[in-house]
């Protein structure tokens, strides 16, 4: 009776190990390509001049050491105070070291609101080189924001950025 189920649960075991492999093996081919549509509009920005201009392609060779993409969903009131902060900080450390450069990309993701407006006023202020603003036409959601093919977040090694990420005691 007992080499019975010991048997019977090996089997249950391999077959529950050789399932598991069949699911992980069917999510890994269904997830690697992810098709989404993107349109026209879509593949351009507006520089701070308010001229058309092609974005990038994740293929071309890096501009910068720090890319920042903010996706945003109906934040005409709360970008402002995110946008502030975010720029004053890399805009001084720009000022500390000439040779650091940074974009922050805002993808509107379809709002509602005057998302869009209120990012452009920091492109026109800091310049299209700093600050993009990507308006989507329909909602994709934050990782659909984010995950258009020429877009990615790069911002180095982590260990040039280990020193300055521990927080600092008073």
């Amino acid at each position: 009776m007992v080499p019975l189920l010991l048997q019977l649960a090996v089997l249950g075991a391999g077959l529950a190990a050789a399932a598991l492999i069949l699911i992980s093996f069917v999510a890994f081919i269904t997830a690697a390509e992810v098709p989404h549509h993107r349109h026209e509009e879509e593949k351009f920005f507006l520089s701070a001049t308010g001229r058309k201009e092609a974005l990038p392609s994740i293929r071309d060779p890096p501009t910068k050491q720090l890319s920042v993409v903010v996706p945003s969903y109906n934040e005409e009131n709360r970008l402002p105070v995110m946008l502030d902060e975010a720029l004053g900080y890399l805009e001084e450390r720009q000022k500390r070291d000439p040779t650091f450069t940074y974009e922050v990309i805002v993808v509107d993701d379809g709002s509602k609101d005057q998302t869009s407006k209120v990012a452009f006023k920091y492109c026109q202020k800091y310049g299209s080189d700093k600050v993009r603003v990507i308006t989507l036409l329909k909602n994709r959601g934050k990782g659909g924001a984010i995950r258009m093919d020429q877009m990615a977040i790069a911002c180095g090694s982590r260990a040039h950025l280990e020193k300055e990420s521990i927080a600092q005691g008073i």
